[in-house]
């Protein structure tokens, strides 16, 4: 038992801490799901893990959701910039093709190009606010290569800051717009893994919660921690990080 919750603490951090950084949370959960093989049902933990980044996102940005329910035009662009991932995402997981990018070779090559991409996304000196330069054609944009992020080692917050970084929007603000659309993304996650949980024996027990509560815990100081970082800093270290790790699974794969 004490094994179990070990594990979940271990998966719990990973996806709380990667979900909302330009890392992926995905790649880095498969990796390290082949490097121990895990007993804890891969279905439940998938459910606690999104459940506790969603309930994270939701609270730290009460107030904007608060303001956002008042600026009907902005939940209309979330929305819609959510709108092709959860089609396609659909699609993906309900025939079973995503199994199939499931592997080290994709990670490693994902993780390498999109972090070369974000570098040169950081370079722009231009800075767009969400308030006054997001609109229908920039969150379209936005949305589309969102949907990028099913392939594991893409991080769908990494291309989101990327994509809206070349669109010119600030740090702060590129990070935002990847807070606001990962809470449809965290929501659809969810409800697919609960959908599934109803057709199953499975059982919901103090594991199930306490991966919740984990993870709600790291994803929550991730956010907070990010974005006093994105205040301050440049994006050089997530590149240099993506590189580093895109080497070492070169070295995996390739020998």
């Amino acid at each position: 038992m004490i094994s179990k919750y070990f594990e979940a603490s271990i998966l719990a951090f990973v996806q709380g801490f990667s979900e909302f950084i330009p890392v992926s949370s995905s790649a880095h959960l498969i990796i390290i799901s082949k490097i121990h093989e895990f007993n804890i049902g891969s279905l439940q933990l998938d459910i606690s893990l999104h459940l506790g980044s969603l309930l994270a996102i939701i609270f730290y940005f009460r107030d904007d959701l608060l303001n956002i329910t008042n600026n009907k035009s902005l939940v209309i662009l979330i929305i819609l910039g959510s709108i092709p991932l959860v089609i396609i995402g659909y699609m993906f997981y309900s025939t079973g093709l995503i199994d199939y990018l499931r592997n080290l070779k994709i990670i490693a090559w994902t993780t390498l190009l999109f972090g070369i991409l974000l570098y040169f996304a950081d370079k722009s000196q231009i800075k767009n606010k969400i308030d006054t330069s997001l609109n229908y054609k920039s969150i379209l944009i936005i949305g589309l290569l969102q949907v990028l992020a099913i392939i594991p080692g893409v991080s769908r917050s990494g291309i989101v800051i990327t994509t809206s970084r070349f669109l010119n929007f600030d740090r702060v603000d590129s990070s935002k717009i990847a807070f606001y659309l990962s809470i449809p993304a965290l929501g659809g996650a969810s409800f697919l893994g609960i959908k599934d949980v109803l057709k199953t024996n499975i059982d919901f027990n103090l594991i199930f919660l306490f991966s919740i509560i984990f993870s709600f815990l790291i994803s929550y100081l991730t956010i907070k921690y990010f974005l006093i970082y994105v205040k301050n800093f440049n994006l050089k270290f997530f590149v240099y990080y993506r590189i580093f790790l895109a080497l070492v699974l070169f070295a995996i794969v390739y020998t």
